[in-house]
C-alpha cells in the first residue's frame, strides 16, 4: 500500500489515509460566527472527496479576535449546534473532523479594540494593538479553555490550536512582535508561556488528538529560528500535544518565494529534532511528491490547501496516479 493512503493513528483516532484538509478561511459567516449554508456545502464535499482528516478554518475563541467579521466563532454556546452539524455532515463520509481554534492578536479587522503581546501594528493598513495585561491574557487562555469545551460537545475528533501566521498566539512566540520586558517576554521560555498555559488549559478538559500550527521562520533577522521551533517542540511533546502542523512566515512582513515544498524542510527538521510527528503544507499538490515526503519519513501527514478549493476530489485523482483503491461513497460508485 502507498504511504499516503495507509491509515494513521492519533492516539484512539484512525485517519483512513494521510491527507488533511488545512485550516483555510473562507470569510462565510455573518457578524455573529455561526455557520451558514455555504459552510455545510464546502466542508461536506471534501469529506465526499476522501479526505482523512478535514481541520475548519480558523475559529474565533473571542469576537475581538477574529481575523475579520466573517470569521467562524466558538465564543459562545451558540455556536455549539451550527458546528455539530458540520461534525455530523463530515463524518457520514468518514472523514475525520478537526476544528483549529484561533486568536487574530494585532491582525484582527473587526471593529473596536485588538490585542497583542506589545503595541505595535502589523503594517500601516492594520490598527495598531493594546499591549495585552496580565488580566487580558488570563482572559485569553479561559478562551481557548472554553471553546475546547464546545468543541467537545460540538463532536470533533481533533483540536488544533493556531499558532502561526502572525496571529496573537505566534506574536508572542516571536521576538520580532513580542517586546515585553515581563514573565511573558525575553527569552524562549517566557516567550512560549502563553502557548504552555494554552495547552495545559485545553488538556484539562480535552482528551482526545492535539495539534499545534507553528510558523517554523519568521523570514527577519529578529524573529525565531527553526533551533527556536526545535525545543518549542519538544515542549510541547512533554505536554501531551500529538503533532505539530508546519507552515511558515505571516509574523511579518517579508519577501517569501515560495516553491513546491518548500516548507517541508522545517517540517523535517523539527520532526527529527523533537521527535514529534509533523504535518508538512506548502505547494504540495502532486500525489508523487506527497508519497515521496512520507516513503523519507520527512513528515507524518500531508496538509493540502488551495489544491483543495480547485480540486475537492483530489485523493480519487491521487490514488489513481499511486495505484492506490480507495472506497468512493456509495452514490458515487458509477462514477468513480
Amino acid at each position: 500500500m502507498t504511504k499516503l493512503f495507509a491509515p494513521y493513528q492519533l492516539q484512539s483516532i484512525t485517519l483512513k489515509n494521510r491527507i488533511v484538509m488545512a485550516p483555510m478561511c473562507m470569510y462565510s459567516a455573518k457578524e455573529d460566527g455561526l455557520v451558514t449554508p455555504f459552510h455545510l456545502v464546502h466542508y461536506a464535499t471534501r469529506a465526499a472527496g476522501q479526505i482523512g482528516l478535514i481541520l475548519l478554518e480558523a475559529t474565533a475563541v473571542v469576537p475581538e479576535g477574529r481575523i475579520s467579521s466573517n470569521d467562524l466563532g466558538i465564543w459562545d454556546d451558540t455556536h455549539i449546534e451550527g458546528l455539530q452539524q458540520l461534525v455530523t455532515n463530515m463524518q457520514a463520509y468518514g472523514a475525520k473532523t478537526g476544528i483549529q481554534l484561533a486568536h487574530a492578536g494585532r491582525k484582527a479587522t473587526v471593529e473596536g479594540d485588538i490585542f497583542a503581546p506589545s503595541a505595535m501594528a502589523f503594517s500601516d493598513a492594520y490598527k495598531t494593538p493594546r499591549e495585552m495585561t496580565l488580566a487580558d491574557i488570563d482572559n485569553v487562555i479561559e478562551a481557548f479553555k472554553n471553546a475546547a469545551v464546545r468543541a467537545r460537545q460540538a463532536g470533533f475528533d481533533v483540536l488544533e490550536i493556531h499558532g502561526a501566521h502572525g496571529y496573537l498566539i505566534s506574536e508572542f512566540l516571536s521576538p520580532a512582535t513580542n517586546k515585553r520586558s515581563d514573565q511573558y517576554g525575553g527569552s524562549q521560555e517566557n516567550r512560549y508561556r502563553l502557548l504552555r498555559q494554552v495547552i495545559d488549559a485545553i488538556r484539562s478538559v480535552w482528551e482526545g488528538p492535539l495539534l499545534v500550527r507553528v510558523s517554523a521562520e519568521d523570514y527577519a533577522q529578529d524573529g525565531t529560528t527553526m533551533e527556536d521551533f526545535i525545543v518549542f517542540s519538544r515542549w510541547m511533546k512533554s505536554q501531551g500535544v500529538d503533532l505539530v502542523d508546519v507552515s511558515t512566515g505571516g509574523v511579518v512582513q517579508a519577501d517569501i518565494h515560495p516553491f513546491p515544498g518548500y516548507q517541508v524542510p522545517h517540517a523535517e527538521a523539527i520532526k527529527l529534532g523533537a521527535n514529534i510527528p509533523t504535518g508538512a503544507v506548502g505547494l504540495i499538490t502532486i500525489a508523487q511528491h506527497a508519497e515521496e515526503i512520507l516513503q523519507n519519513n520527512r513528515a507524518d501527514l500531508i496538509f493540502l490547501g488551495r489544491v483543495l478549493l480547485r480540486e475537492p476530489y483530489w485523493p480519487l485523482h491521487a490514488a489513481k496516479e499511486l495505484g492506490a483503491k480507495i472506497e468512493p461513497p456509495v452514490q458515487y460508485v458509477r462514477g468513480w
